[in-house]
């Protein structure tokens, strides 16, 4: 346990990607299995112990110390699992040395899995307890992050991936492919790294191919005779393939989300794999597609009610085409491929789904006037495609761009602040902000905690200790004096809010001190953008 601690200590004072890059190697090269092989899980996502819950943590050292200093604890450091670790109190003496056989010894990182995965809720508490008992603080908040599954070390499962690739000197992208073959802790995949074994092999298996994806276009120009222009439509980017009866869901993090769409799954029976944006119908007679809010309904749900199904019914609109049958489509031409997308689409359920159409524009200058156009619920924005493209995972200098529609500003007032996490946690860095009514109610209309610079974070930070008017645990209520100007992709109606909008991706484009609070934009303005 020791070991991982380090890492994930190392790990989120290194801000540099090659530097994170080397750490994590560096320790998969010099441990050993299964400890590796769980740590990699960790870092990926793919731990699952159901036993072990933010609330029994909580109960845990809200038995042990007072619970109002654990929460003003918590409110101040902006991490649970940091601050239990710090306020775990010492074992009574004698009841750890006493222990004897493997409980004397160093608690390893996979006999600490082992345990915790194979308990129910009602075992978990005394295990875990005597489980941080064992631990410094520094390997109590590793176990409680790993735990927890929240481990906010700036690492993503691909750059775990790509730093596997580079300990033992293997292509990122097969290893990708059978990254998703295999459960934790991996032991096959490590015995043919590291020469004992043959490569293990996905067939017969819906194998994860991994994602083409793009660079943003910024200010460039592209020739259109070397380019295709299709909308990028606001969903969730999967991936369906289809083996030896077997289907699949993948996301674009190689997420298998199979279980939270089974209409989209049970849909596709035809070999093969395809790209495509996963939304949901909003006219249902018609087939066009809803905001992404009506997408949210169905996202992160393990169990999909008959009702959930028929309220928001899912589709695919098809991007692309890996594989048609047994055969490798990805070394062909997006002009090739979209070709045999073209051929492999009718053979598929067309409710379920349908090809995503080129735009036609005469040249750069036309497109941009149709970019400009486009304010569906249902488009992000416009994708330019080179025509001569391999599909290749990850992002490749010239070959793929997204080409996102300008967003929507308003001028909103700051009405409450919240401490951040893990680099912020020592500022109020959350922001919830709202709009007047005709009434002159102020209302909330979304939260935003990025585009801000760190002087901007500090003066907002100032902003908030020194204008509170109330408390709500870790929330501040502040005076209602302070414009932000908002950006935001789109809007649409919500009844889950009281302003009865929703905001997608807001982001504070910059503070407005020039602009009297009276003078911020009106819920109604807000209402007339509702896509």
């Amino acid at each position: 346990m020791h070991a991982f601690a380090a890492l994930l200590d190392s790990l989120i004072y290194t801000r540099s990607r090659n530097a994170k890059l080397k750490l994590i190697a560096d320790y998969l090269r010099a441990t050993s299995d299964p400890d590796r092989g769980w740590a990699m899980a960790a870092l990926t996502g793919g731990l699952d112990l159901p036993g072990v819950k933010p609330a029994l943590i909580r109960a845990l050292i809200e038995a042990r110390v007072d619970p109002v200093l654990f929460r003003m604890s918590r409110d101040y450091v902006g991490d649970t699992a940091e601050t239990v670790a710090l306020l775990w109190p010492a074992p009574l003496p004698g009841t750890i040395d006493d222990r004897q056989g493997a409980d004397a010894m160093p608690l390893s990182l996979g006999g600490a899995v082992e345990r915790l995965r194979h308990l129910g809720r009602a075992d978990a508490p005394a295990e875990l307890a005597r489980m941080l008992d064992r631990l410094d603080a520094e390997e109590r908040f590793a176990l409680l992050k790993m735990a927890t599954g929240a481990l906010r070390i700036g690492v993503s499962a691909r750059l775990a991936r790509v730093a596997l690739a580079l300990a033992f000197g293997v292509d990122v992208e097969l290893l990708e492919e059978l990254w998703h073959t295999l459960p934790p802790p991996y032991a096959p995949l490590f015995d043919w790294l590291e020469g004992r074994a043959e490569q293990p092999t996905a067939a017969d298996v819906p194998v994860f191919r991994p994602f083409m994806l793009a660079h943003g276009l910024e200010d460039a120009r592209v020739d259109l005779a070397d380019y295709a222009a299709e909308w990028k439509w606001d969903g969730i980017r999967v991936q369906i393939v289809h083996v030896a009866g077997q289907t699949r869901l993948y996301s674009r993090t190689g997420d298998d989300v199979t279980g939270s769409f089974p209409d989209v799954a049970a849909a596709f029976s035809t070999p093969g794999a395809v790209d495509g944006e996963l939304m949901v119908k909003g006219d249902v007679q018609g087939g066009e597609a809803a905001s992404f809010n009506a997408l949210q309904q169905r996202l992160g749900r393990k169990v999909v009610s008959a009702k959930m199904l028929a309220d928001y019914p899912a589709f695919v609109r098809l991007y692309d085409i890996l594989a048609d049958g047994a055969e490798d489509l990805r070394s062909l031409s997006w002009t090739e491929r979209r070709a045999r997308l073209e051929a492999f689409v009718p053979r598929l359920d067309p409710d379920r789904f349908d090809l995503s159409q080129t735009i036609a524009a005469a040249d750069f200058t036309e497109l941009e006037a149709i970019r400009a156009g486009a304010r569906d619920a249902a488009i992000e924005g416009v994708m330019l495609k080179r025509r001569d493209s391999p599909y290749v995972g990850g992002r490749k200098a010239g070959l793929w761009y997204k080409w996102k529609r300008d967003p929507l500003t308003a001028d909103c007032v700051m009405m409450y602040a919240q401490r951040g996490n893990g680099r912020r946690s020592s500022y109020y860095s959350d922001y919830t902000f709202g709009c007047w009514t005709d009434e002159g109610e102020l209302l909330p209309v979304g939260k935003a905690y990025s585009g801000i610079t760190d002087e901007e974070l500090r003066q907002l930070d100032r902003f908030v200790r020194g204008h509170t008017v109330n408390r709500f645990g870790p929330v501040r209520e502040v005076e209602k004096s302070l414009v932000l100007e908002i950006a935001f992709d789109s809007i649409h109606g919500s009844t889950r809010h009281k302003s009865g909008v929703a905001m997608r991706f807001p982001r504070i484009a910059r503070i407005r001190t020039d602009k009297p609070a009276e003078e911020a934009d009106r819920l109604e303005t807000l209402k007339r953008l509702v896509t």
